[in-house]
C-alpha cells in the first residue's frame, strides 16, 4: 500500500499555469485556422475579369484531356464492311467464316487499328487491349504523379508537365507497327496524363471563393465535352485518312495551348500558402481580387499555418502518409473511392460503347457531347441543392436506364438509343457533382492526392470497360447491365459520408478535423 501510495507523488503533476498555457494555445491555434479561412475568403471573393480568364485558360486543359481519354472510339473502332462477292457472302455473313476476298471495308482499310492490322477476328482481350493499356497507364501515373502536386512542383507545374510529355509521345504513337507497340504507346499516354484532369479540378476551385466554387466547376465540365465534342468533326475531316492523323490534329494543338498555358497561368494561393510562401500568395490574392484591407490579409498569411513534410526517403510523397495517418480521413477515402469506380465506369463506359448501339458513330458521339452539355446546365441549378441527395438521385437513374438498355436490346432501336442517352445524362450530372464534392471532403495539404487516388479508383473500374464493350458486342448484358448494377450499388455509399454543401475550403488536416466536429 505504502509503494502504490509513494507511486502518484514520483509522477511530475502538470502545473495549472502549463494546462492554461496549452487550452490557451489550441484556442489560439483554432482562432489562427479559422481567421486564415476568412482571410482567404475574403481575398478570392471578388472574382473578376482576370480570375475568370485564369479560370478559363486553366480549364482548357479538359479539352485536350478529353481527347485524349476518349480517341479510341475512332481509331480503334470496328469499321463496317460490305461483301465484294454476293455468291459467297451476304449482309448476314460473319466475315471470320468467309473468304477474305470476298468482302471489303467501307472506306480505307487504314481507317482504324482494326482494319489497319487486320482485327477484326482477334479476340476481345486483344481489340479492347490498347484502351484497356490506357487506363492501367493512367492508374499508375496517378499514384506516382498525384502527390507532386501537393508537394515539390504544385499545381501549375504538374498540369504543363504532364500535358506536355503527354502530347508529344501522342505524336509519337503514329510510328506504331503493330497492336503491341501501339498499345505500349497507350499505356505511356495514360501514365503520362493521369495528372492533368486532378490538377485543373483542384487548381480551379483553388483560385476562387465558396460562392464560385460550384460555377467554375462548370466551366471545367464544358471545356471536358467540348474536347469530347471536338472528336467527331476531326474524325469527320479525316474518315478517308490514317488513324495517324487524328493523333496528328489533337497533339500538336495541344502542345501551343501548354505552352501559353506554363507562360500565363499563375499558381494557386492555397497552395503556395501551405508551402510558407506568403510573399507569393499575398501578389497573387491582390493582382486577382484587388483587395481594399490588403494589411490583414498579410497579417493572416503570415500566421498561417505551413505544411509540415515528414522528413523521409518518401518526402515528395508525404501527403500520403499525412492522408492515411487519420483514421477518418482514411475511412472517408476509401468509401469515396468505391463510390468513384460505379459513377466513373458509366460516364466513361457509355460514352466508349456508342458503337455497340447500331447508330451512326459520328452523330452518335454528337448526341452524347449534347447530353453533357445539357448535364452541366443542370448541374449549374444543382449549386444549392445537396451533394449526396444529387448524386445518389442521378446514379440510381443512370443504373435503371442502363438495366432497361439490355431489357430493350436491339429490337427497337430508337428507344434503345434513348435510354442510353439517358442513362449517359444521369451518370454524367452525377460525375460532375461528385467531382466537386470530393474536393469539399478533403483539405488543401492533401486535395491533389485525394482527388488523384479517387480518380484511380475511376479508372482501375474502367480497366475493365473496353474488355466489356467488346463482349457487350454480341450481348448487351456485359456492358449496359454490369454498369448498370455496379453504380446502382456504389452509390449507397454515399450514407456514410458527410454533407459539405456551402462549406468553405479548408487548408490543413487540423482545420478540417474542427470543422467537422463543428458541424456534427
Amino acid at each position: 500500500m505504502a509503494a502504490i501510495e509513494e507511486l502518484p507523488s514520483s509522477i511530475p503533476q502538470p502545473s495549472s499555469k502549463l494546462l492554461i498555457s496549452c487550452i490557451f494555445y489550441s484556442v489560439e491555434q483554432e482562432k489562427v485556422f479559422l481567421s486564415t479561412a476568412d482571410m482567404m475568403e475574403k481575398g478570392l471573393g471578388r472574382f473578376g475579369w482576370l480570375g475568370f480568364v485564369q479560370c478559363i485558360l486553366v480549364s482548357f486543359a479538359m479539352f485536350f484531356d478529353a481527347q485524349q481519354s476518349f480517341i479510341a472510339i475512332y481509331t480503334d473502332d470496328y469499321p463496317t464492311w460490305h461483301c465484294t462477292n454476293s455468291t459467297m457472302c451476304n449482309s448476314d455473313s460473319n466475315i471470320c467464316n468467309i473468304p477474305k476476298s470476298s468482302w471489303s471495308w467501307d472506306g480505307p482499310s487504314h481507317k482504324t487499328v482494326i482494319s489497319h492490322w487486320n482485327l477484326e477476328c482477334a479476340s476481345s482481350f486483344v481489340t479492347g487491349l490498347p484502351q484497356s493499356m490506357f487506363f492501367i497507364g493512367c492508374l499508375l501515373g496517378s499514384i506516382l504523379l498525384a502527390t507532386l502536386a501537393d508537394t515539390s512542383l504544385g499545381r501549375k507545374n504538374t498540369l504543363v508537365l504532364s500535358g506536355l510529355s503527354m502530347s508529344i509521345v501522342s505524336t509519337l504513337i503514329v510510328f506504331s507497327t503493330n497492336i503491341w507497340i501501339y498499345s505500349a504507346f497507350k499505356f505511356v499516354i495514360g501514365f503520362l496524363r493521369s495528372s492533368i484532369g486532378t490538377c485543373v479540378l483542384v487548381l480551379v476551385p483553388e483560385k476562387v471563393s465558396t460562392e464560385w466554387r460550384f460555377t467554375v466547376g462548370i466551366v471545367i465540365y464544358l471545356c471536358f465535352t467540348f474536347g469530347y465534342m471536338s472528336l467527331p468533326a476531326i474524325a469527320y475531316v479525316n474518315r478517308f485518312n490514317s488513324w495517324r492523323s487524328v493523333y496528328i490534329w489533337t497533339s500538336v494543338p495541344a502542345i501551343c495551348y501548354l505552352v501559353i498555358a506554363y507562360i500565363f497561368v499563375t499558381e494557386s494561393p492555397r497552395w503556395l500558402l501551405m508551402q510558407g510562401r506568403h510573399q507569393e500568395a499575398m501578389a497573387m490574392l491582390t493582382g486577382v481580387s484587388s483587395l481594399e484591407n490588403g494589411n490583414d490579409l498579410t497579417l493572416a498569411l503570415i500566421e498561417a499555418p505551413v505544411s509540415k513534410q515528414k522528413a523521409s526517403f518518401f518526402q515528395l510523397y508525404s501527403s500520403i502518409a499525412e492522408l492515411f495517418g487519420r483514421g477518418w480521413a482514411l475511412k472517408r477515402m476509401v468509401i469515396i473511392m468505391v463510390l468513384g469506380i460505379g459513377i466513373g465506369m458509366v460516364y466513361f463506359g457509355m460514352s466508349l460503347a456508342v458503337g455497340n448501339l447500331g447508330f451512326d458513330i459520328y452523330l452518335a458521339v454528337v448526341f452524347n457531347a449534347l447530353m453533357q452539355i445539357m448535364a452541366c446546365v443542370a448541374t449549374y441549378f444543382l449549386g444549392n441543392l445537396r451533394r449526396k441527395r444529387s448524386i445518389l438521385v442521378f446514379s440510381v437513374a443512370s443504373g435503371i436506364s442502363c438495366i432497361m438498355c439490355v431489357v430493350v436490346g436491339s429490337g427497337i432501336q430508337e428507344i434503345r438509343v434513348g435510354l442510353a442517352m439517358v442513362s449517359f445524362f444521369c451518370a454524367c450530372i452525377a460525375y460532375n457533382v461528385f467531382l466537386v464534392y470530393i474536393i469539399e471532403l478533403f483539405p488543401t495539404t492533401v486535395r491533389n492526392t485525394t482527388t488523384s487516388l479517387v480518380r484511380q479508383s475511376i479508372v482501375f473500374g474502367n480497366i475493365f470497360t473496353p474488355f466489356l464493350i467488346s463482349a457487350g458486342r454480341k450481348n448487351d448484358i456485359f456492358s449496359y447491365g454490369v454498369f448498370g448494377v455496379v453504380i446502382m450499388l456504389s452509390c449507397f455509399t454515399l450514407l456514410i459520408l458527410p454533407e459539405t454543401r456551402g462549406l468553405a475550403l479548408c487548408d490543413t488536416m487540423d482545420q478540417q478535423e474542427i470543422k467537422d466536429d463543428m458541424s456534427v
